[in-house]
């Protein structure tokens, strides 16, 4: 398509329409390492096409027409296409590498559980002291809640922290707003027109109690689709929500000193060394092998031919 459009004058700018001067920028634009080598390609087939006959340039435009007319991808994937955004290969590469290096410590393959490692062994303190609730958290949990939001979000103990701390910032609400759309969009089927109504008379409904602030496109858009409940009708107002405490609320916890002093309570397991499954702790030679068998087998026999010279011996003096 990009060579096609030079082909046919796309140059030239002058003389070329609106629409095509706006995909000429965008091609331009999206393959600009390139974009002399498909110029010069370009050329080269303009240059072969004014060579050929007459009746060949007018079968082959045919031809390419009418590829087009059957193979012509709708407008929106097409301009969806255009606008989708492309990332360098080494920009990914090195959002993993950034990913791998802060969740090193807490990969339990790479450096270890603490304090012993429950898969191998029979203590169960590792998964007692990560439960939902605990009383106090270790320090690679409270750690990892600062990575990102949704480590936050998807930690129980974590989720209830927040909580603490927005109830004192007096805008718990978002909060709760939040894990209710949740419950429309992972609960039940059967219920979710019952759920719909509660969030909108708690939340979105005029002088509500816990009325959340939610611009008037958001808001317009969610009444809209109330009408007719389903699964997803929160959608816009969760994500505006979410994105709201990801900017303000999170960031300000982050530096609170109720995350500071959790996080100065931690516990720091000690490695501890406990017994393993009772199938490892049998000796390594519980059944003697059979050469060790005739060794025993022929020390006895020489023991016992020994006792009998010895009494024989004894025997025969005793009688002299």
């Amino acid at each position: 398509m990009t060579i096609n459009t030079l082909a046919k004058g796309g140059w030239n700018r002058e003389q070329m329409s609106c629409f095509r001067k706006e995909r000429y920028s965008v091609l331009n634009k999206r393959i600009n390492h390139t974009w002399d080598f498909v110029v010069m390609q370009a050329r080269e087939q303009l240059r072969a096409s004014k060579q050929r006959r007459k009746a060949d340039r007018i079968v082959l435009e045919c031809q390419e027409q009418a590829y087009w007319l059957i193979n012509r991808p709708p407008i929106e994937t097409c301009k969806r296409a255009l606008g989708r955004n492309r990332v360098k290969s080494s920009i990914c590469l090195e959002g993993f590498v950034k990913y791998s290096e802060q969740y090193l410590n807490h990969d339990p393959i790479m450096q270890g559980c603490l304090p012993s490692n429950p898969w191998i062994s029979d203590d169960t303190a590792h998964w007692t002291m990560n439960a939902e609730v605990v009383p106090t958290p270790t320090r690679l949990r409270v750690e990892r809640w600062s990575f990102s939001f949704m480590e936050l979000l998807n930690d129980s103990m974590g989720k209830r922290e927040f909580m603490t701390y927005l109830e004192k910032e007096f805008s718990a609400e978002n909060l709760c707003f939040w894990q209710a759309c949740e419950d429309i969009r992972h609960g039940e089927s059967s219920r979710i027109i019952q759920k719909v109504e509660e969030i909108y008379k708690n939340f979105l409904a005029p002088g509500a109690a816990r009325w959340v602030n939610i611009d008037s496109k958001t808001m317009d858009k969610t009444l809209t689709g109330i009408r007719h409940p389903h699964r997803f009708v929160m959608d816009d107002a969760q994500m505006h929500i979410y994105f709201l405490m990801k900017k303000d609320s999170y960031p300000r916890y982050l530096k609170s000193d109720l995350y500071k002093n959790l996080l100065a309570k931690a516990i720091v397991p000690q490695e501890s060394k406990k017994s393993v499954f009772p199938f490892m702790r049998r000796q390594r030679h519980a059944c003697p092998s059979p050469a060790l068998v005739v060794t025993h087998a022929t020390e006895e026999d020489g023991h016992a031919k020994g006792a009998g010279e010895a009494g024989t011996n004894s025997a025969a003096g005793s009688h002299a």
